[in-house]
């Protein structure tokens, strides 16, 4: 049986060891600027497993979760992510790899994806990766959990080191990153 004291003891040996290894967070908050970004896998519209740190290997990583579908094609998400198109060639000459994470319910969630991306030109530097049923989102602590709703819409730039360069998590449909801001966080 665990007493307060034990549990003292365990909060005092979880400060030393973030302490001793660098900020951390816990894994249902969202990233933190200067925290190392907790790996993940996810799959991309055509079945292909996408793993952030081996990505990070190539250079930073622009991650973009977007609202998903909750009842319909988010028009800000498109916005969000149409400027992000149009930067394209810039994002690629920063060596940035762009992670689009569209979340939602497993059944029906890759043809919602394709719906969204289909009138879009996608870069090879661009994957465009599904959570189903929210484990990523959950993780990440971006879970929109109200009705009709799915993920906070946010955007993370995370540097070769795994470390979090740039955070913006919106607490409403707007408020999101623009490709300036990306762009900034991009420059060394």
């Amino acid at each position: 049986m665990m007493t307060r004291f034990h549990f003292l003891l365990a909060g005092l040996f979880l400060i030393r060891v973030c302490a001793q290894f660098g900020t951390v967070y816990a894994a249902d908050e969202p990233p933190k600027m200067g925290a190392e970004a907790v790996d993940f896998e996810l799959t991309d519209v055509q079945g292909k497993q996408v793993k952030l740190h081996p990505v990070l290997e190539k250079g930073p990583v622009v991650l973009v979760v977007l609202r998903g579908y909750p009842g319909y094609q988010c028009p800000v998400c498109n916005k969000q992510v149409g400027e992000l198109l149009g930067q394209a060639e810039n994002l690629k000459l920063a060596g940035a790899q762009v992670l689009i994470v569209y979340p939602g319910p497993s059944k029906g969630l890759s043809e919602r994806a394709k719906e969204f991306f289909k009138d879009k030109s996608i870069p090879d530097h661009f994957h465009l990766l599904l959570d189903p049923d929210f484990k990523f989102t959950n993780r990440y602590g971006l879970r929109w959990d109200a009705p009709n709703e799915t993920a906070y819409p946010s955007t993370f730039v995370i540097g070769k080191d795994k470390k979090v360069m740039f955070a913006k998590v919106s607490r409403t449909h707007g408020g999101r990153s623009n490709a300036k801001e990306v762009l900034s966080a991009l420059k060394p």
